[in-house]
């Protein structure tokens, strides 16, 4: 096998990134007067109101920001996933024997239920306790119960007021992806990627870009198979030059990218590849001390994603009743501390 590109202290780097980006984006974009990104649905005001704020920027400035791009933390998740799935069961000898365990689809899909399960099992009850005696507690019928548990109530009607925590919609997605991957995708040509990313776009285009149809299939694989696939082609054919001076000069041009695509319907498809190759640039230029501290955050991700709407449910109202950062700074210190305890709950279970 070729030299993988990414090395595990940088994948953690890029973990951290991403929980940061999703974390710090759930608090914000729930805050009055913060611009609200695109990340389901494109809605043009949006796109100006980043705009605007960057042209008359406030005290408010890194919160916009952090709401309109802390989302594609869940494409750089996907990205991750897919580039070790690849890594795990299609090219590592020292696995042999796991993959043949789990040669079928069924075996390959039990395991990566169970593994999501408990994970979400664990946060989901935890915040439906605190929801339920903090003021203004969700609704909870039966259904909604029923399909986060068995992580389907991404297919169901009007996921926005159904999935609750909101950030949990992530499980149904990756349960999905892992059944593309498994029954369509594992030791498949590179053909097979392309064109499932292709139909899954062309799928997208076909919808209105505020419409209800277009949010209904974002919420599910068809939404994440641009990032997916491309972490499946860059773990298996993708070669990175090892310069400096190339992944400086591409995290400054996509940058640019970045914020151009996401003015305009049409380009707006493809800022997920282009967060992806910043932030892969991004890793191999940043200093040791930061992405050190970025593997630490990544080596507590999972633990944070599923404890961070907890620490919001109880921290926000500071920031809605007038204390912008003293709630949105509590919030961050209660879910690194949740982080940890949840980190040894999971590794008991």
């Amino acid at each position: 096998m070729r030299n993988q590109i990414l090395t595990r202290a940088e994948c953690n780097a890029l973990r951290g990134i991403a929980i940061l980006g999703i974390v710090l984006h759930n608090y914000s974009h729930w805050l009055r007067g913060i611009v609200r990104e695109n990340e389901y649905q494109f809605f043009q005001k949006n796109a100006e109101g980043l705009q605007y704020v960057l042209g008359n920027p406030d005290e408010n400035l890194p919160l916009h920001l952090l709401s309109f791009f802390g989302h594609y933390g869940v494409p750089i998740f996907l990205f991750l996933s897919a580039y070790g799935l690849v890594l795990k069961y299609e090219a590592t000898p020292e696995l042999m024997n796991e993959r043949a365990r789990l040669k079928g689809a069924w075996p390959f899909i039990r395991v990566h239920f169970l593994k999501l399960f408990k994970m979400m099992f664990a946060g989901y009850v935890a915040f439906t306790l605190v929801d339920a005696i903090l003021p203004d507690s969700h609704h909870y019928s039966v259904v909604d119960i029923v399909s986060q548990l068995g992580m389907f109530n991404n297919l169901l009607p009007n996921p926005d007021g159904r999935i609750w925590p909101g950030p949990y919609w992530f499980f149904g997605l990756m349960l999905q992806l892992y059944i593309v991957y498994r029954l369509l995708l594992y030791r498949r040509h590179w053909g097979w990627i392309v064109g499932a990313i292709v139909v899954c776009t062309i799928i997208q285009l076909c919808c209105g870009p505020e419409s209800e149809t277009l949010n209904r299939v974002r919420y599910n694989f068809i939404g994440g198979m641009l990032p997916f696939g491309m972490g499946l082609l860059y773990a298996r054919h993708v070669q990175i030059p090892p310069s400096k001076l190339y992944h400086v000069l591409t995290v400054i041009f996509v940058a640019g990218m970045i914020y151009t695509c996401s003015m305009d319907y049409l380009t707006w498809y493809l800022v997920p590849m282009l967060i992806i190759v910043f932030v892969v640039s991004l890793v191999k230029i940043l200093p040791a001390v930061v992405n050190n501290w970025l593997e630490w955050v990544g080596s507590i991700s999972a633990a944070m994603f599923i404890c961070h709407p907890i620490a919001r449910r109880v921290f926000i109202p500071i920031s809605h009743h007038g204390n912008v950062y003293g709630g949105f700074f509590l919030y961050i210190l209660a879910s690194i501390a949740l982080a940890w305890v949840f980190r040894e709950i999971l590794k008991k279970i």
